[in-house]
């Protein structure tokens, strides 16, 4: 699934079509998706894993969920669920993704400031956010939407072990300066993410997601498929990512699966 700085990517490569009006429709969405003919997108916008396209009175919602994809100006084998085409031939392509419409204008449905890459983020407000929930784990807590929208797997499993914290440690047992730095990396890794991808050496940057071992200090990693509500494959090291409150109940964490075993995307 996408995280958040992907769909930053998306938002700039498609700035262009804001200011122009879609003169051409099609897809196989069960969506009303002729509504958009002849409107002009008046903005586009990203809230965390949404691509947005503002319209007069309504607005377009994208989620690429776990295998969608997008083509600008050429198409993939497959018919594309949304096309939408504008003028001098340019179509934006969306494939495998939800496509749903938003009454109204986007600034009543969306918080910014809860989007870690957004200009109006508030890290004092996610910090707000998470002390109303001191039993969930940190790594569920990195993956509430509604407190760090934008925030992936990925990027989970690579801040927590940033700041040296074990997944399954307790957001309420966590000192205030390890949760400062939980909401700080939250932003600041996925901006690393954005440049790094942006630059094609996203996983060279890698330093527990899909790896066996720990870069500082040689340690095998632990490695959960299923970790926490939400269920998402979790890498830590038990050596320097410490575990603050009580342990978790769960199956014992095994080892990684082997580097070059192709690990299915978890939703």
């Amino acid at each position: 699934m996408p995280e958040g700085p992907s769909l930053v990517i998306l938002r700039e490569a498609a700035a262009r079509f804001a200011g122009r009006k879609v003169l051409r429709v099609s897809g196989n969405s069960t969506q009303d998706i002729e509504r958009m003919r002849g409107r002009k997108v008046l903005a586009v916008r990203t809230w965390g894993k949404h691509f947005l396209l503002q319209f007069d009175g309504f607005g377009l919602r994208i989620h690429l969920l776990l295998f969608g994809s997008y083509r600008i100006n050429e198409e993939k084998a497959t018919a594309p669920l949304l096309s939408l085409g504008f003028s001098k031939g340019e179509v934006l392509n969306f494939y495998a993704c939800s496509v749903r419409f938003i009454e109204g204008e986007l600034d009543d449905t969306y918080d910014w400031t809860a989007d870690v890459m957004n200009d109006d983020w508030d890290a004092a407000a996610a910090r707000r956010k998470l002390r109303l929930q001191p039993e969930s784990l940190a790594a569920d807590a990195l993956l509430d939407q509604d407190v760090f929208a934008g925030v992936g797997n990925i990027i989970k499993n690579e801040v927590l072990h940033r700041i040296r914290v074990h997944p399954e440690s307790r957001v309420g047992a966590l000192p205030p300066r390890k949760l400062s730095e939980l909401v700080a990396q939250a932003r600041e890794y996925s901006f690393d993410f954005y440049n790094w991808k942006k630059a094609f050496v996203l996983k060279k940057h890698w330093q527990v997601h899909a790896k066996t071992s720990c870069p500082r200090d040689g340690t095998p990693l632990s490695y959960r498929k299923h970790l926490g509500q939400a269920q998402r494959r979790a890498f830590w090291c038990d050596t320097c990512q410490r575990l603050y409150g009580e342990a978790v109940a769960t199956d014992a964490a095994l080892p990684p699966p082997p580097s070059n075993r192709r690990v299915r995307k978890q939703p």
